[in-house]
């Protein structure tokens, strides 16, 4: 029995503060899909050069009242990048709070305005350890 992934479903409060977040770490919008009926919107975010490997920004119209609130079952989305040190400057410099600096060179966490976490791993090798990364606390949960 084969398996292929397709997606990663997360629901989204604010549509534009979502998706500006995933084009901040270099995502594009490959498909939308409006549905009135529904009321309902789903965006289809990815890698440049890789539309098979999406996140699915649905957003409630009316808002998500009546719908679960416990996010706990969902761990994160992991993205691998060019180099961790640039993207979460980038990130830091657009008004994203990095919650596990990359110390390490090789892992960070951060979250996206609807509180999804997002790791970030460094492409190949570790990074040499850099300030002011080797400095930097924790900030909230990751």
């Amino acid at each position: 029995m084969k398996v292929r992934y397709l997606h990663t479903m997360v629901r989204v409060k604010n549509l534009e503060d979502s998706m500006r977040f995933y084009a901040l770490l270099g995502l594009e919008k490959t498909r939308q899909r409006d549905s009135e009926q529904g009321r309902f919107s789903v965006i289809f975010m990815a890698p440049p050069g890789q539309p098979d490997c999406p996140v699915e920004l649905t957003h409630n119209w009316d808002g998500d009242e009546g719908l679960p609130s416990d996010s706990r079952h969902f761990g994160h989305l992991a993205y691998e990048v060019e180099n961790i040190y640039d993207m979460c400057q980038h990130l830091q410099d657009n008004g994203v709070v990095i919650n596990r600096p990359p110390r390490d060179g090789r892992m960070a966490f951060v979250r996206s305005p609807d509180n999804i976490s997002v790791e970030l791993l460094q492409a190949g090798e570790a990074l040499a350890p850099a300030e002011p990364w080797v400095s930097m606390e924790n900030t909230g949960h990751w």
